[in-house]
């Protein structure tokens, strides 16, 4: 086992004039409000310490760590001490292309548009001035920001406003400029000035790979605050970026760029947005930039825009904007200090390695000799991270169980219940422990205790009837918990070899455990994570879980229980983002459901399997007779069918149709069917489109004729399926008649343009001699005589004769004579 510790590298009395940087640094700390922090600068290897001076006067002092101190004892050393009323902007290490020695050249720049290059030479004891120059045009200018990228020198330049400039220009008399520059033996060498961007508000500028980033600062106005830029030197593009999204505006320009024009695209939107506040700044490199937000979340915004959140510091970490805080990436780990706490990160899944407590507030840097390791600069010297391997007598103190279960009790008591708090007050471990009101978290503690006393004493006294009937009621609850608590533990002290199936085992039963009961959002986003940290071992633990089993036939089986197929295809999406490709739902930045997750396991590792678990899981919903599970049916507002939400895992890009064919296939919905046959049509598949013709025309009249009007229209167009054509007339459906053939036909027959001549070598259209067996099967049809009808046809040809009319005394008559003579007349007219 190893522990993580802040190891010190080298004492102030290494420098020169060490005690004079000491007491400095000392006085800039104790002052948290003080500039001081962001006015030291250190070299690339660690060697020299630079401090911006700006009160009484402004200047720079420079503290040195010698390699050879006992050769330059009999020297004069050349110090760098530069002092005077113009004010320092910055301090910069420039890399001298070609250097033997591999040293840097040390750029000082000063407000006034002067610029001058020093060089550190141990041999000839000290700094030596290489060179002055200018870099602004105009006298009366002022720098206020600058940064080297790649082969550039980046400024903020601020210009003096004419005459008749209005109160609102004042915070738009800045351009950003630039300067190409090479630095060799012989000096350096520097172009013409360039203006990449006027009329803008004051910028802070800082480089990060090909990329500068135009940071506003505290000052600016509001709109302009709520926004940063992202700048190329190299082919003058720029971005405008927030911090409570992506890119709001791409624009490329290859000459001077108005701000005003720059960001007008996107002025509607800096009206409906509120970001957060950025309290600290750094370059991760590769154009990537870190930004510790006043919400408290770590984030780096990539060079295409996207913004990652990383880590959420503790709530009232950043209590004001004041704090000190400094933060870097060191290959995978992020290092943040905040006041005096050192949190180190993992940037591939933001979990907290290790909090270490500082007695001195610090401030980190990367070192170019080690770029791995992260290393901090405080008032007592510089330190580094490092891991040490703890002995023989730390690795074999036992872990008590049965403490760290009742901890974690607290702990997620303290999170459930501050969730649910009215009261802006922070709860802790303590105040439930002795405040009295929160009885559940102390019953559970209390449980988990005495199982563990009795489940290591070897006899153990007779409970009372209600303890051993609560106890037996909970027994599986807690042998799982006590499980895996024990599986954690065992693996901080397994074996390379026994870690694998260790961290599988973890994983099942973390799985398992999830998947028992019904999720909500925070177990889902777990959920999630393990899936991406743990793919392999999330699929076998997939398939312990549902019990799935590849029959002979090649079908699936499953041996879970319906609540669990129930959890699995729960509808439920609570961060689900979702974007069109191709016409299938894509999930973008977002946290899956559990149907997906699978899906996406299946996809990765068996694809094969896909349209099998789709059709797996459509037999789960249609075997449940509860109304709930109605969503792997019809599609509503609430939910979406279980085929288009199988369909989101395959790639917009890739040689994958056959699964999406399968997927819609498996669905057995009509407008899924003619999809698939259409896939199937563009690409050429006859026998596979003819096959799953003759399966579906059974399926119902309608879908039989949509299918044979659909292939009635390739038979026009192409011979493609002459060798099924017999196939094809077996499937025209009974209400189809030689009149609308017809029209079909006339309707899709190709163009006469496309024919070369009146005799072809190989026909390309079709014939009547191919339709002909199909017009006379339906031509029989409809002169057949048809059953259907058969009590009509029979009936008599001719009407019954027309009644004898009488006259009106004959009718009188028989009005008035007898019932039984009046049956009679009738009787005799009938």
């Amino acid at each position: 086992m190893t522990r993580i510790a802040l190891e010190q590298v080298t004492d102030f009395g290494d420098f020169t004039k060490g005690s004079d940087l000491k007491e400095f640094l000392k006085q800039t700390y104790s002052n948290i409000s003080s500039q001081g922090l962001s006015d030291v600068r250190l070299s690339p290897d660690g060697r020299h310490v630079h401090v911006i001076v700006r009160q009484p006067r402004s200047g720079l002092m420079t503290y040195d760590k010698y390699q050879r101190p006992h050769l330059m004892q009999c020297q004069k050393q050349a110090d760098l001490t530069v002092t005077g009323n113009v004010p320092i902007v910055d301090v910069i290490y420039m890399t001298q292309s070609k250097a033997e020695d591999g040293s840097c050249v040390l750029g000082i720049f000063f407000e006034n548009g002067k610029a001058e290059f020093w060089k550190f030479l141990e041999c000839r004891a000290g700094w030596h001035l290489q060179q002055t120059v200018d870099l602004c045009n105009s006298p009366t200018a002022k720098v206020v920001s600058v940064c080297i990228c790649l082969n550039f020198i980046v400024w903020c330049e601020e210009r003096p406003l004419s005459g008749s400039s209005g109160g609102a220009c004042n915070n738009f008399r800045y351009c950003i400029c630039k300067k190409t520059v090479e630095v060799n033996e012989g000096g350096v060498s520097l172009g013409n000035v360039k203006i990449a961007l006027h009329n803008n508000p004051r910028y802070t500028t800082i480089a990060s790979g090909d990329l500068v980033y135009l940071m506003p600062v505290t000052d600016s106005p509001i709109n302009v605050y709520k926004v940063f830029l992202a700048w190329s030197p190299e082919h003058d593009s720029f971005k405008v970026n927030s911090t409570c999204s992506s890119s709001l505006l791409m624009k490329g320009s290859k000459k001077e760029s108005d701000f005003t024009r720059l960001v007008t695209d996107c002025v509607g939107i800096l009206s409906t947005i509120n970001p957060p506040d950025i309290y600290g700044v750094s370059p991760a490199g590769y154009g990537d930039l870190l930004l510790l937000l006043s919400t408290g979340w770590v984030c780096i915004i990539k060079r295409d825009g996207a913004l990652w959140k990383i880590y959420k510091l503790p709530d009232n970490c950043l209590s004001s904007g004041e704090t000190q805080n400094s933060l870097n990436v060191y290959k995978e780990t992020l290092a943040l200090t905040v006041n005096r706490t050192l949190f180190l990160i993992d940037t591939k899944c933001g979990l907290e390695l290790e909090r270490i407590s500082l007695k001195w507030e610090g401030r980190l840097f990367v070192n170019t000799s080690d770029t791995q390791t992260p290393q901090m600069l405080s008032e007592t010297g510089l330190f580094k991270v490092t891991q040490k391997e703890l002995d023989a007598k730390a690795r074999s103190i036992p872990v008590d169980s049965s403490t760290l279960l009742v901890e974690a009790v607290f702990e997620e008591a303290c999170k459930y219940y501050q969730q649910r708090s009215l009261s802006s007050t922070q709860l802790t471990v303590e105040k439930l422990k002795k405040g009295g009101m929160f009885q559940a978290p102390i019953s559970l503690a209390a449980i988990l205790g005495d199982y563990f006393n009795n489940r290591n004493s070897k006899t153990s006294e007779k409970k009372s009837s209600g303890q051993e009937r609560l106890m037996i009621s909970l027994e599986s609850e807690l042998k799982s918990i006590v499980l895996v608590e024990d599986m954690k533990t065992s693996m901080l002290k397994a074996s390379e070899k026994d870690l694998e199936s260790d961290c599988e085992n973890l994983v099942q039963q973390e799985i398992c455990r999830l998947l028992s009961a019904e999720l909500d959002k925070e177990n889902l986003q777990y959920l999630n994570s393990i899936f991406h940290l743990f793919p392999a071992e999330s699929w076998h633990a997939m398939q312990a879980a549902l019990q799935l089993r590849c029959n002979g036939d090649g079908s699936l089986s499953s041996k879970a229980s319906a609540e669990l197929w129930k959890i699995i295809i729960s509808p439920v999406q609570p961060t689900a983002n979702f974007a069109h490709c191709n016409g299938q739902q894509k999930h973008t930045n977002a946290v899956l459901p559990v149907f997906e997750l699978l899906c996406h396991s299946i996809f990765n590792f068996q694809p094969d399997w896909l349209p099998r678990f789709l059709e797996l899981a459509l037999e789960q919903v249609g075997a449940s007779s509860t109304s709930s599970w109605n969503f792997g049916g019809k599609e509503s507002s609430e939910s979406i069918p279980l085929y288009k939400r199988a369909l989101t895992v395959l790639p917009c890009k890739g040689n994958h149709q056959h699964l999406e064919v399968e997927l819609l296939l498996c669905s057995q919905r009509p407008n899924a069917i003619m999809q698939a046959l259409r896939i199937l049509i563009e690409r050429g598949q006859w026998e596979r489109v003819t096959q799953v013709a003759e399966r579906f025309c059974r399926q119902s009249p309608l879908l039989n004729k949509e299918i044979f009007s659909a292939l009635l229209c390739e038979v026009s167009q192409h011979r493609d399926l002459d060798p099924y054509l017999n196939l094809l007339w077996t499937l025209c459906p009974e209400d189809m008649s030689v009149t609308s053939i017809l029209n079909i036909v006339l309707k899709n027959l190709p163009s006469s343009a496309q024919n070369l001549g009146p005799f072809e070598a190989e026909g390309s259209q079709i014939t009547i001699g191919l339709v002909k067996p199909l017009l006379r099967k339906v031509l029989q049809r409809e002169t057949k005589p048809s059953h259907r009808y058969a009590d009509i046809l029979q009936s008599p040809t001719r009407p019954p004769p027309t009644p004898p009319r009488q006259a009106k005394g004959v009718r009188a008559e028989l009005d008035c004579a007898a019932p039984g003579t009046q049956m009679t007349s009738q009787a005799g007219l009938l």
